[in-house]
């Protein structure tokens, strides 16, 4: 992740450290926003998102970054800010194994196959292209995540 120079200081600042989030999709059948509070990690400079393993099902969230890889990550911690970026969807296992272990390590797991299987995962690119669509004028809008 290299904040682009129109972030603040703080706002930049604030990526870097892992943190409790609010993560605005869109939703892929709706097409309505979808706010989900989640774990935002950094990584050596990577901003990604993972969760607890589940084989069970595909989160909603995932299923709306594929359709929609458009995200706002509002910060709400030190540092309040939207902040517009694309997200990607991990699936290679070769990429996936050095921020899954990053993230259990932080969570202090010990389930790292189980994670590397069943865990959801997303990197996250900042942007701020002036045609995002996520625009701060719809970000008002809180609901659930499908």
């Amino acid at each position: 992740m290299a904040p682009e120079s129109s972030l603040s200081e703080a706002t930049g600042a604030a990526l870097n450290s892992s943190q409790v989030i609010d993560l605005t999709t869109t939703g892929r059948r709706t097409g309505q926003l979808r706010r989900i509070e989640i774990f935002l990690h950094n990584d050596d400079g990577q901003l990604f998102i993972t969760g607890m393993p589940r084989a069970d099902r595909t989160r909603d969230w995932i299923y709306n970054i594929e359709a929609d890889p458009n995200v706002v990550i509002h910060l709400k911690q030190a540092v309040v800010a939207d902040v517009p970026a694309t997200a990607r969807v991990v699936t290679d296992p070769i990429e996936r194994r050095p921020l899954i272990e990053a993230a259990a390590r932080r969570w202090g797991r010990t389930d790292v196959p189980d994670m590397l299987r069943h865990s959801p995962l997303i990197v996250l690119t900042v942007g701020h292209s002036a045609d995002h669509p996520l625009g701060s004028s719809r970000l008002d809008i809180a609901t659930d995540e499908s």
